[in-house]
């Protein structure tokens, strides 16, 4: 309707103009569903009510437009007529005043900067769905009137003179901007209704993410972890990448990190379905290639058509490096102290579900100053470049990463090009074992006996857990508590256990650890003795002045028993 308007007020020589015989044509022209003189039935001219187009005066025909017009004339855009819908919506305007004082909602609107444009290129211009100060949208188009009189008349007459001006007092003719507002307020409304409930929907979604994801990250002694994960895209669909921080005890610590693919509840019900076998798989202390192994038989019971990958590795600190088991997952990448980024190298195998494929484990040296990163492919993954090529942009990009485990996150992420824009999922896990010196390194000491012979390694053991626990300064409560544990254990392993035996002492600054080792496999478990007894109570006691115990199969068989005292704050 803006551009029937415009057509009509563009062939007149006046504001006031009416339709000349001569015009007719180009009047229906600039009106495509009007139909032709040659029509007939319902749809011809004859039959529609009301006077002829050609009948009806500018005034006239933009009077009775729903929508609210105003027509401005000069380089300084002084109003010269306002129809009554416009004077409803915004109240009447004064003729002859610039618009930029007469109509503070054009201002609003964000429409007066437009004017100039528009009389100056001959080109209409649109504002899109703008608010004004009492609460309603409009979007408002601005179309330019080459032929526009400024009678002397004009501000009685407005757009509805007598169609005879069209010149000043010299004979010039200046040039007009038809301005048409169409109220979208409920459009508008609409829309941000829509607009704050996708945004709902997206932040329940994120948090439901967040809240399958651990609340906080598990800091073991010997290392420093920090953890981010950012959600892709704007939609509401949650994603399936998770990853966790695992106490074993004894020192030992899991690190894991997997990636359902897709997005959707579904990918979330697997994930969070996985992460809690994981969590489950490693309280059972496992070699990592078969805690992948029950990932991968549960992953097709859960959902055979749900990709998934994921890598599992175990810090043991007495070690020195990460052994992993990888389904399908990107290499963890470890940087040394001098900035040298090595790549996991195979074993890896299929994802998660596709079963028949037996796993192996595979190590990685994690040695004191060194930096682990486990990551989704959502960081370095794009579809302009080759995965590998997103992955040696990432070990560059480590090798010059200093500073805290979340200072190196943050750094990965921004190096990366992840924004919050970024369509895919992203988690990544760093883990630091820092280099101690000077007195930190004090807190950390480890000491080992080779327990040989029969029956009289016992008290052996007992004298060297006595020296050792008197020189690392403990309270004497907590020495005698760890000489009596050290007892039991290594009475275990002599009784059920085949050589060779081997005691460990480790404290840390948060705890001390006593750990026995033998030749066999059989793992002790924890039995109510009967009165009458001689033995089966070594245990029960470790259990009762330990904080914590456990025991695990060593690789190449063989087992571990330790125990764990829990150091005064």
């Amino acid at each position: 309707m803006p551009r029937r308007a415009a057509a009509r007020a563009h062939g007149r020589t006046g504001p006031a103009a009416r339709a000349e015989p001569a015009r007719a044509d180009s009047a229906r022209a600039a009106l495509p569903d009007d139909p032709s003189p040659a029509s007939s039935g319902p749809a011809s001219t004859e039959a529609l009510p009301g006077p002829a187009l050609d009948d009806l005066s500018a005034r006239e025909i933009l009077g009775r437009l729903p929508a609210p017009v105003a027509l401005l004339h000069g380089p300084d855009h002084r109003v010269a007529y306002v129809n009554d819908a416009y004077e409803a919506a915004f109240g009447p305007r004064p003729s002859g005043v610039p618009a930029a004082e007469a109509m503070p909602e054009l201002t609003q609107l964000s429409v007066v900067p437009l004017l100039d444009q528009v009389l100056r290129s001959g080109t209409a211009r649109t504002v899109k769905s703008r608010r004004t100060a009492e609460g309603g949208s409009y979007t408002v188009t601005c179309t330019p009137v080459t032929a526009w009189s400024t009678t002397q008349d004009e501000d009685d007459k407005g757009a509805g003179g007598d169609g005879k001006g069209g010149d000043k007092g010299d004979g010039r003719r200046e040039g007009g901007v038809l301005v048409y507002a169409a109220d979208v307020t409920d459009h508008a409304e609409a829309a941000e209704r829509l607009r704050t409930s996708e945004r709902r929907h997206r932040e329940t979604a994120v948090t439901l993410q967040r809240s399958l994801l651990p609340q906080e990250l598990e800091q073991p002694d010997d290392l420093r972890i920090a953890a981010t994960y950012q959600p892709g895209g704007t939609d509401a669909a949650v994603g399936g990448d998770w990853y966790d921080v695992i106490t074993l005890g004894a020192g030992r610590t899991a690190l894991v990190i997997g990636d359902v693919m897709g997005r959707g509840v579904r990918a979330a019900a697997v994930m969070g379905q996985l992460r809690t076998a994981v969590r489950a798989y490693a309280r059972l202390d496992l070699p990592p290639h078969e805690v992948i192994q029950l990932l991968d038989v549960l992953a097709a019971e859960i959902d055979a058509s749900q990709i998934a990958t994921c890598v599992y590795a175990v810090h043991d600190p007495n070690e020195g490096h990460l052994v992993y088991a990888s389904a399908g997952h990107l290499p963890i990448l470890v940087r040394d102290e001098d900035g040298t980024v090595h790549r996991a190298a195979d074993p890896t195998g299929p994802p998660l579900g596709t079963g028949g494929w037996v796993h192996t484990s595979g190590t990685i040296a994690l040695p004191p100053g060194s930096t682990a990163v486990l990551y989704t492919d959502g960081l370095v993954e794009r579809r302009s470049e080759d995965i590998d090529e997103g992955v040696a942009s990432l070990a560059r990009a480590l090798s010059g990463a200093k500073g805290s485990p979340q200072v190196v996150c943050d750094r990965l992420i921004r190096s990366l090009g992840v924004t919050a824009e970024h369509d895919d999922d992203v988690a990544v896990l760093v883990v630091q074992h820092p280099a101690r010196t000077g007195t930190n390194a004090e807190l950390f000491h480890n000491a080992a006996l080779d327990l040989l012979g029969g029956i009289e390694a016992a008290p052996r053991a007992r004298a060297f857990a006595t020296g050792v626990l008197t020189s690392w300064r403990f309270p004497v409560e907590l020495r005698d508590l760890g000489v009596l544990a050290t007892s039991e254990l290594v009475a275990n392993s002599l009784q059920h256990g085949t050589p060779p035996m081997r005691l460990g002492l480790r404290r840390t600054d948060r705890r001390l650890i006593i750990e026995v080792t033998d030749g066999d496999d059989h793992l002790p478990r924890r039995r109510q003795a009967e009165p009458a007894d001689e033995a089966g109570r070594g245990i029960s006691i470790i259990a009762s002045i330990a904080t914590s115990w456990g025991s695990r199969r060593t690789p190449g068989g063989g087992k571990a028993v330790w125990c764990e005292f829990a150091l005064p704050r």
